[in-house]
């Protein structure tokens, strides 16, 4: 639960698709730059190349990023919260039944 939000937050963050497209039109750049030096087909390759290889390094970053980081402190952060909800609920039902106690013994005591 802990690493699924984490990393959807940062899947969320754009960060990674920033990268791709900086890359891309890096290499667009690069091949508009040279162009006499590659035949059109060779440019889509190279772009397309380019691209999918950054694709595949910015999923290895995510691997170790999601790897590496320690989240002990907020999987310890979410089970304290999980446990003062229920502590709340919990004693929301006492406190319905405590009324419901008093209400009964007004009713038999008329």
């Amino acid at each position: 639960m802990v690493v699924e939000r984490f990393s959807q937050n940062l899947i969320n963050s754009g960060i990674f698709k920033l990268y791709i497209a900086t890359g891309f039109f890096a290499t667009l750049i690069f091949f508009v730059i040279n162009a006499d030096l590659f035949t059109p087909m060779e440019m889509i390759f190279g772009i397309m190349g380019v691209t999918i290889v950054l694709k595949g390094v910015t999923n290895m970053m995510l691997s170790l990023i999601i790897l590496l980081f320690n989240l002990d402190n907020k999987r310890e952060e979410l089970k304290h919260k999980y446990n003062e909800d229920k502590i709340d609920a919990m004693l929301a039902e006492l406190s319905v039944q405590d009324a419901q106690e008093k209400v009964d013994k007004q009713t038999s005591n008329k």
